[in-house]
């Protein structure tokens, strides 16, 4: 064996044997891109402070989350004039490897956000990155090496550049390239960057692609810019399609996936859609479940949980909704900073406003997850947990009922507004400029 292959069988073992104690965080929202973490290390008693393992300067950005894989972290962040991919070691945070290339500083505005908007993609021993000009890299997840790095569509950008986050499907790159009024689908090889298939589109959005199964067709479900599809992944074929414009907001929200239902956010003056796809014949189609425009969401996922959906409204409110039907179950008063203000330690019941099955409560004011509708929320087994773009990490209990908050913890002075990576009893945290591991003991 040589030492190359040597290196890439070493770096599965560590990979295998670091995911029998906790998880992997492989990609943008876990492993299934559900934003739900199966291994996390419930504390009998949450402590007053978490512990500060170690803090690294990774470089400029806030809005791409780190993947884990193992005992490795994979950064995509920009340093000067460039944009670089970084392997970590996940227990001491020292720099493994690093690959970068010189990427063109952005002006507009967006220019408060200079760093990469995507997250990497970590499978089959390689890692997938997507810049903020639309330049897809696929590099060797053991040594760096460059496998290969492409931009198909030079030039061609959603408004504010890119912020979609590639999807690796078996030994296929998938993700949505172009912009306003011009977009694809690609699939490309995993080995070497070979087209596999193309479907056009009529414009691609921020959104990031999400893969289900409809009796026994897999199938990759993307939000463009005006409508949502369901593409076949053995193929590129339109298998259906649903028009879905975001309004006078932006598609920046993923799908969810709930066995064969699809819900879509989409956004001010769109709300949120569950939609149920159907075979009908040799084809498919698309069955409206329900409609929620009570409430919108703009720059988070919201987070499925027991038949509940858990959201951070664009007027910065903690909402819930009904899975299954699409109504409101509770909405957080309006003005109520419970989620920045909790006490280190403490245990607080944050009031919320109910409104019953049929309304959406008060809305307004600085509640929830702070910003604008900016924010992370994770499943955590019996409890979610949130990071707002304050750096404010906050623990609570989700129910019909409203939520109980537990503990917040202040992670940074800088500002957050990726999703926080939770394995075992490790909590890694990504701001402005550094990457920061705790944990709960």
């Amino acid at each position: 064996m040589d030492l190359s292959k040597a290196v890439i069988v070493g770096c599965v073992i560590l990979i295998s044997a670091g995911s029998a104690l906790s998880q992997d965080w492989p990609q943008w929202r876990g492993p299934n891109r559900d934003g739900k973490v199966s291994k996390f290390a419930l504390p009998k008693k949450w402590p007053a402070e978490l512990t500060q393992k170690w803090k690294v300067t990774v470089g400029v950005g806030t809005d791409s989350t780190p993947a884990l894989a193992g005992d490795r972290l994979f950064v995509f962040t920009r340093q000067g004039g460039d944009e670089v991919i970084l392997c970590l070691d996940a227990g001491t945070g020292e720099e493994k490897w690093r690959n970068s290339y010189e990427a063109e500083a952005k002006t507009s505005a967006d220019r408060s956000h200079p760093g990469p908007r995507s997250s990497p993609a970590v499978a089959n021993g390689v890692v997938v990155t997507f810049g903020i000009s639309g330049t897809l890299s696929c590099l060797d997840a053991a040594s760096g090496s460059l496998k290969w790095r492409k931009n198909d569509l030079p030039g061609v950008l959603p408004r504010f550049n890119t912020a979609m986050s590639p999807i690796i499907v078996e030994d296929l790159c998938i993700g949505q390239f172009g912009g306003q009024g011009s977009g694809a689908v690609f699939a490309y090889s995993l080995a070497n960057g070979e087209q596999k298939w193309k479907w056009n589109s009529p414009g691609a959005s921020h959104s990031s692609p999400n893969v289900m199964t409809v009796e026994g067709t897999k199938m990759v479900v993307v939000m463009t810019a005006n409508n949502v599809v369901g593409i076949n992944i053995a193929d590129g074929a339109l298998l259906w399609e649903m028009p879905f414009a975001p309004g006078r907001g932006r598609q920046c929200a993923a799908p969810i996936i709930d066995g064969q239902t699809v819900i879509c956010c989409g956004g001010q003056g769109q709300g949120i859609k569950a939609v149920a796809i159907k075979r009908k014949g040799d084809g498919f189609v698309v069955d409206e479940l329900w409609n929620y425009t009570d409430n919108y969401v703009e720059f988070n996922t919201p987070v499925l949980k027991d038949d509940l959906l858990f959201a951070i409204s664009q007027q910065n409110n903690f909402f819930c909704i009904n899975a299954k039907t699409g109504q409101a179950v509770w909405t957080q008063a309006s003005g109520n900073t419970g989620l920045d203000s909790l006490p280190n330690g403490g245990v607080a019941i944050t009031p919320v406003s109910f409104a019953g099955e049929g309304g959406g409560g008060a809305r307004g004011g600085r509640g929830g997850m702070g910003g604008t509708g900016l924010g992370s929320v994770v499943d955590a087994g019996s409890v979610l947990i949130g990071l707002n773009s304050g750096s404010r990490l906050v623990v609570f209990e989700p129910s019909k009922e409203g939520y109980k908050a537990l503990v917040s913890y202040k992670v940074s002075e800088g500002q957050t507004y990726e999703c926080p990576i939770v394995s075992g009893n490790r909590i890694f945290v990504k701001d402005q400029e550094s990457l920061t591991l705790f944990t709960v003991e």
